[in-house]
């Protein structure tokens, strides 16, 4: 298995598509997920030349196991630079480290602080605090 990484630098990936990615973490982020024009239009923003941040892909050819899209903040200092927005492992891949390798690739690509929202009833919340990750805030929003 593969895991590539897709930015601006690299530009988009002739197997591994906007459409190919988002629907695969439509299917696999299971109740923590959005709609997938939500997950295309966080895509847009990673090869948007005014916003920028970049993809990790495990797979075989294009066969996708794994995804994570980070949006880069342009707020270094004050907000994390980066805001990891979507992760999702296929099922079948679940429990095998996946998640971790995943994790490790995009904390290696990331230049500064990543912030990530994550449901307290998320079993994935125990792979972010052993890799470092705190909860330091109560998020509030206003929803509109």
């Amino acid at each position: 298995m593969d895991i590539t990484i897709i930015d601006q630098r690299t530009g988009k990936h002739e197997l591994l598509t906007n459409e190919a990615i988002a629907s695969f973490l439509f299917q696999h982020l299971d109740q923590f997920g959005d709609k997938k024009e939500l997950i295309l239009k966080c895509l847009d923003y990673v090869f948007n030349p005014e916003r920028g941040g970049f993809v990790v892909v495990a797979h075989e050819d294009e066969n996708i196991f794994g995804a994570v899209i980070v949006n880069e903040t342009g707020m270094s200092g004050y907000i994390p630079e980066n805001i990891l927005v979507y992760i999702a492992v296929d099922q079948a891949q679940r429990g095998k480290g996946l998640g971790k390798s995943l994790m490790q690739k995009t904390m290696d690509r990331a230049t500064g602080s990543i912030a990530l929202h994550v449901e307290p009833d998320n079993p994935a919340k125990f792979l972010y605090e052993k890799l470092g990750f705190t909860n330091k805030y109560l998020e509030m929003r206003l929803q509109r």
